[in-house]
């Protein structure tokens, strides 16, 4: 772990949605060992041994449940709201506006009173901005939402800074780009795609890919909870330049001693394909094998100018994209994530 800089004063009572999650648990390590008084939401169901080490409080609830908001405020002076839910296992757009939007709005009248509250730290997205046409985009990019995660996710966010101005409410923004590092599971697929014969990708584009490691995401989470300028700001949070998707798969297969082989094949077939397979299988309430969006992946390019972080906040990122990288990829063979037996490789 790098080290946090945290400056926030020890014993000063915090709160953490999203805690169990792979960001919100970094965070919640780096704040309980920076000597603060952390209280985390966590739903009934959620495994809290991966931080059974921590002094945590844990207020068992969903972010969106009037009660535990308010149990979970009481003391909070800095709230860091990272709680979201995936596209994944069937969530249906009433769950994305509950789970983003509700708590949000939930969070924000909680606290908004307080005389002794300091900042709130809303986590939201640079999926809201859609595919970029001509990068790099920066934060007053216009918006392009493409599903109702990103709509939802937008609609939170531009709730909050409103709010917040019209309330006098100290608020900060944070857009992550693409979140990795050991231990993360949603960009996993890229990492085993390279350590297969083939490195599959579909059209002739750049298909440019934004970083941001989640030691870095952390950090930057953790100052904007003080630094003055960051008070009624939005920052895009990512590596200095984005990166492009063969070079993600060379990078990993080379720190593993793997050929690479990049297969360009063209992109209509399988958009009709997972048209097809969305028909079909949604109304049975299948998830289908292939879809529309995961096909767009290889046809957008996501590539912004993270220099209002430096300039406005001073902060300068600690892990470039080939170091982390390598570094992860390294992580997931030593903890057996990934397996190259079936390429003959010890």
């Amino acid at each position: 772990m790098t080290k946090s800089n945290c400056d926030i004063p020890a014993g000063t009572p915090v709160l953490v949605t999203g805690a169990t999650g792979f960001t919100g648990s970094l965070l919640t390590r780096k704040l309980v060992h920076a000597g603060l008084r952390v209280h985390a939401i966590a739903r009934p169901s959620s495994d809290l041994s991966p931080l059974a080490d921590l002094d945590v409080t844990w207020h068992r609830g969903d972010v969106f449940d009037p009660a535990t908001v308010q149990s979970a405020c009481a003391e909070a002076q800095v709230v860091f709201h990272m709680a979201t839910t995936y596209r994944e296992g069937g969530s249906s757009t009433d769950l994305f506006r509950r789970v983003h939007v509700d708590s949000t709005k939930l969070l924000a009248e909680a606290v908004a009173n307080r005389a002794d509250f300091k900042r709130f730290v809303h986590v939201s997205t640079i999926g809201i901005h859609g595919h970029i046409e001509d990068p790099p985009a920066n934060e007053d990019y216009r918006f392009s939402p493409g599903d109702a995660y990103q709509e939802t996710k937008l609609e939170a966010e531009q709730w909050i800074r409103a709010f917040g101005k019209s309330r006098g409410l100290d608020v900060a923004v944070i857009r992550p780009c693409a979140i990795y590092g050991p231990g993360d599971r949603r960009l996993l697929k890229l990492f085993r795609m390279a350590t297969r014969r083939y490195f599959v990708l579909l059209g002739g584009g750049k298909c440019l890919y934004h970083f941001t490691h989640v030691e870095d995401l952390t950090n930057v989470l953790m100052l904007a909870a003080t630094h003055p300028n960051a008070v009624g700001e939005v920052f895009i949070c990512g590596s200095d330049t984005p990166i492009r998707m063969e070079q993600i798969g060379r990078t990993v297969a080379d720190e593993l001693g793997l050929p690479l082989t990049v297969l360009r094949l063209p992109v209509w077939p399988f958009m009709m394909l997972a048209t097809l397979c969305e028909v079909v299988c949604r109304p049975l309430g299948i998830a289908p094998p292939i879809y529309r969006r995961r096909v767009a992946f290889f046809t957008k390019d996501r590539a912004f100018d993270t220099g209002k972080l430096r300039n406005v906040l001073g902060y300068e990122t600690t892990i470039p994209d080939e170091k982390g990288l390598r570094e992860t990829a390294q992580w997931y063979i030593e903890n057996d994530w990934i397996s190259l037996r079936k390429r003959g490789h010890s």
